[in-house]
């Protein structure tokens, strides 16, 4: 799976995306995770992308042309397995749901906006817009680096075994209460700390009372 991020500062999540999980998904070929500076496009010498609002109002709007170009040049012909994302807070909220039906196309296009916006004229050439939540980051980069964490461990072959998957936390969406599951809480050594003691039950040996333990605290809300 292709994931291609545009943004003012494709430097920002390089030790993110060189890290951990993402890494080896990359080194094995299984994803590919791009940027792409929206600067470079431009043709004055401060490489400028943004200006003042029109109506006025505090900050500044990145311009519409450079983020127009950048995009035709990532994506010159659009095909049906490439999904357009814009990173806003006018977007729909993230949540598992969207995140496996994001992972069923091959490429992810993820725009990541800066400052007070971008242009509102780019809703034109993109396909959906998502948000992370109801509160306000400086960019859209690190919105999409959740994105693309998140969409990638869906991806076959990047998360190890794939039962870690299928059991941690919103895996699953229970539709009678319309809220997603969430993971049981795990232990491991020492068997106590600080008078703080594991479970009993784990070390029972009985899978089937484990399982039913498990399944009774993922739907426990602290």
């Amino acid at each position: 799976m292709k994931f291609d991020l545009l943004t003012i500062f494709p430097e920002a999540l390089d030790s993110y995306f060189s890290a951990s999980i993402l890494a080896r998904a990359q080194a094995k070929k299984i994803i590919s995770i791009k940027t792409h500076d929206i600067r470079a496009v431009t043709k004055d010498k401060r490489h400028t992308v943004d200006d003042k609002p029109y109506g006025g109002g505090p900050g500044m709007v990145i311009q519409i042309e450079p983020v127009y170009k950048t995009l035709k040049k990532v994506v010159p012909k659009k095909t049906k397995g490439t999904r357009i994302i814009l990173l806003t807070p006018r977007g729909k909220t993230l949540d598992q749901n969207q995140v496996k039906r994001l992972a069923k196309y091959r490429r992810l296009v993820l725009i990541a906006g800066h400052y007070e916006a971008i242009d509102a004229r780019i809703d034109k050439f993109v396909d959906e817009k998502i948000s992370l939540g109801n509160f306000v980051m400086t960019g859209g980069e690190l919105a999409a680096a959740c994105l693309i964490d998140a969409v990638a461990r869906m991806v076959p072959g990047v998360v190890g075994k794939e039962a870690s998957v299928q059991d941690e936390s919103f895996s699953e969406y229970n539709k009678k209460t319309k809220e997603f599951n969430i993971e049981y809480p795990q232990y491991t050594r020492p068997p106590e700390f600080r008078g703080l003691k594991v479970p009993k039950i784990l070390f029972s040996g009985h899978h089937q009372k484990i399982k039913e333990w498990r399944d009774k605290q993922s739907k426990h809300r602290s």
